[in-house]
């Protein structure tokens, strides 16, 4: 098993052909990786196009995050880079009701209107979380009268998820 603790210091360095091989690495370990769910995370942003490639290629195996991992997630749910803000956001929907602290973050990701992606993403996180995410209803109701028929859709399916 490789030293993912060796290859999440290497994902965070200088040298982009390192971090490239790091990532790689920790996508080949599958979801024992799971322990860099974070700076995986974080990789999404990376300015060299392959470690962003290797990084995603990695959570798409992973699973869920820690569950150490929601707090620290919550905030790269709202990134700028519309790549960390969907793979946070993903990593906090696969955390299901653990991940009930996120509840406003990621309504606020269904509603920035910045990538319609994360929007989807949100709502699909918050019926993932259920009726820990109640908080998010007026958010989703907004967002099922949305114009977009997925994001609607996704809307619909998470205040079902949620109850109430």
């Amino acid at each position: 098993m490789p030293d993912i603790q060796a290859l999440v210091a290497t994902l965070s360095g200088h040298d982009p052909e390192a971090r490239a091989e790091a990532a790689e690495a920790l996508c080949r370990a599958g979801t024992d990786a799971a322990a860099a769910a974070v700076p995986l995370t974080r990789a999404c942003g990376d300015g060299d196009e392959r470690v962003r490639e290797w990084a995603v290629a990695a959570l798409e195996e992973l699973g869920p995050p820690p569950a150490g991992d929601v707090a620290a997630l919550i905030p790269l749910a709202g990134d700028g880079h519309p790549l960390v803000a969907y793979w946070a956001t993903t990593l906090l929907g696969r955390s299901g009701g653990a991940a009930a602290e996120a509840t406003a973050a990621l309504a606020a990701g269904l509603e920035s209107g910045r990538d319609p992606a994360v929007a989807e993403r949100a709502a699909w996180a918050l019926g993932k979380i259920g009726p820990g995410a109640a908080a998010a209803r007026p958010a989703l109701e907004r967002a099922a009268a949305a114009p977009d028929p997925r994001l609607a859709r996704l809307a619909r399916e998470a205040l079902a998820a949620i109850g109430g």
